[in-house]
């Protein structure tokens, strides 16, 4: 190149354009690859934490929040077709009970599976009426009485529970609940 197309780098006009003449570009097989992808280090925790929000919901019964209902409330449900005259004698206590199941210190998650297995377990063996001892929360001052607001929620959305009523005093009163169930483990 002459002096004078060889660029000044005083000169105003001189631009990056102008340096990069006759530069090629350097090819390295290594720099043109893709980064390799490296083990997620946290997977096995995301998983783990999918697996517990998974288990949060089984047979579909949550333990996210339901509403509360009071330790002395009388609960009372009965699925369409249910007699008049069976919810009345499932309330006074003439429909005996084959088996219980005590709930009395178990946490929600624990209770929640405990109550899905026994109720399951119920049907399998063709039990027409268990009880079902939720507690009434007095042990703690000024709580309400969450398993039973939970239990309450649970066995409504339970396949194969027909009706259940709060307890007769001598069965725990509103303390437990009598559960009929349907037949047979068919959904």
């Amino acid at each position: 190149m002459s002096d004078r197309t060889k660029p000044d780098n005083n000169d105003e006009d001189f631009s990056f354009a102008d340096a990069m003449q006759g530069v090629t570009r350097h090819c390295h097989d290594k720099a043109d690859l893709k980064p390799a992808r490296h083990k997620d280090i946290n997977l096995d925790a995301k998983r783990a934490a999918a697996t517990v929000e998974e288990e949060k919901v089984i047979d579909n019964l949550s333990s996210e929040a339901v509403d509360l209902v009071e330790s002395s409330e009388e609960l009372l449900f009965a699925s369409p077709g249910v007699q008049l005259r069976v919810l009345r004698r499932l309330k006074q206590g003439h429909i005996p009970w084959e088996e219980g199941l005590d709930l009395h210190g178990y946490t929600v998650d624990n209770a929640r599976d405990e109550l899905s297995r026994f109720i399951r377990t119920a049907r399998a063996r063709n039990m027409r009426c268990v009880i079902v001892v939720h507690g009434k929360a007095y042990s703690q001052a000024g709580k309400q009485p969450l398993l039973k607001s939970y239990v309450n929620e649970w066995l409504r959305r339970m396949p194969g529970v027909l009706a259940f009523t709060s307890a007769q005093d001598r069965d725990g009163g509103t303390g437990a609940l009598y559960v009929l169930l349907k037949k047979g483990n068919n959904r």
